[in-house]
């Protein structure tokens, strides 16, 4: 199905109790992280989206219960002189996760076709082709057993301006602001057609794309965690493991358990 933004773009306050649907979705992510832990499977979250559309805070939320030795976030920014003397998939293949792990991306390997494509750092020719490299890319984990979920986190122009106001305002957020900001929001045609084709060429049965109305932040974290669930656990058994019946004794004894 074709994917168009415009459809994303609704920004319906939430509806549910926030603080407690939220709980319930982390407690459901923290017993399905075990799950990858003691089945030694491994997967990975891959967000793209506007600046200031709410990708920092989904990941926040989606790691705030998960034991922090067996996930990684991985904040992907320009390529260092090193990075770009290899091939450009080289940094990612460096940073896949191990098996029991999960590894999120913050931005990824779509930079490629996005910024390098639209500020002209890609050739025409390195740019079309990464289509296909990274088909190939994305089929090579998943039929190696890897989960691979990729998010697109969408927002108007209206509430990204909104936003990158806040940013002005709160001395504690300058920090999230710069002069790429604005350089981007005076591109957003040559983004928007560059994620058009993104989309038309990366949406595949295997590897397939979701898009997060991010208009609404808390709405927007509720659907983004609910799907980063659903996909994790299609993807592990979430039977847990039996407890070992020496350690069950020892510990019996140790507790004075019946």
């Amino acid at each position: 199905m074709t994917i168009h933004l415009a459809d994303y773009e609704d920004g319906a306050d939430y509806a549910g109790r926030y603080k407690h649907d939220l709980k319930k979705l982390q407690e459901r992510l923290e017993h399905i992280q075990v799950a990858h832990i003691v089945h030694g499977k491994r997967a990975i979250v891959m967000l793209e989206g506007w600046d200031a559309a709410g990708k920092g805070g989904i990941i926040q939320r989606l790691s705030a219960e998960w034991d922090p030795r067996n996930y990684k976030v991985w904040p992907i920014a320009a390529p260092t002189a090193d990075e770009k003397a290899h091939h450009f998939l080289w940094r990612f293949w460096k940073r896949l996760p191990a098996n029991g792990n999960i590894a999120i991306f913050d931005r990824s390997w779509y930079g490629r076709v996005l910024v390098e494509r639209v500020e002209g750092f890609a050739s025409d020719a390195e740019w079309r082709h990464g289509y296909d490299e990274i088909n190939a890319f994305e089929t090579q984990q998943v039929e190696s057993g890897t989960t691979l979920i990729k998010l697109f986190v969408h927002t108007t122009q209206k509430e990204q301006d909104r936003r990158l106001e806040a940013r002005l305002l709160d001395p504690w957020k300058h920090w999230k602001t710069g002069l790429d900001d604005y350089h981007n929001r005076s591109r957003r045609k040559e983004y928007l057609e560059a994620m058009d084709e993104m989309f038309a060429r990366t949406d595949t049965a295997t590897a397939p794309w979701s898009v997060i109305d991010g208009n609404d932040k808390k709405a927007a974290r509720i659907a983004a965690l609910t799907l980063i669930a659903d996909r994790l656990e299609a993807g592990v058994s979430m039977e847990p493991p039996p407890l070992d019946p020496k350690v069950e004794k020892v510990a019996r004894k140790a507790l004075g358990l019946s």
